[in-house]
């Protein structure tokens, strides 16, 4: 999986949902680590966006 870091998880999946992407459900937090969310990219491998906390 490739991860990436960014400053607004939920508005980077909305211009991935909103371009067609496919994006797993809604973004998770886990408490002293930050917020995550996903995407799979066409050949079936998942990126990771990470907010740190």
């Amino acid at each position: 999986m490739l991860s990436f870091r960014v400053r607004d998880p939920d508005a980077m999946l909305g211009r991935l949902r909103s371009a067609g992407a496919d994006v797993a459900g809604e973004t998770e937090e886990f408490e002293g680590v930050g917020r995550f969310g996903w995407v799979t990219d066409p050949e079936g491998d998942r990126i990771e966006l990470w907010q740190p906390a």
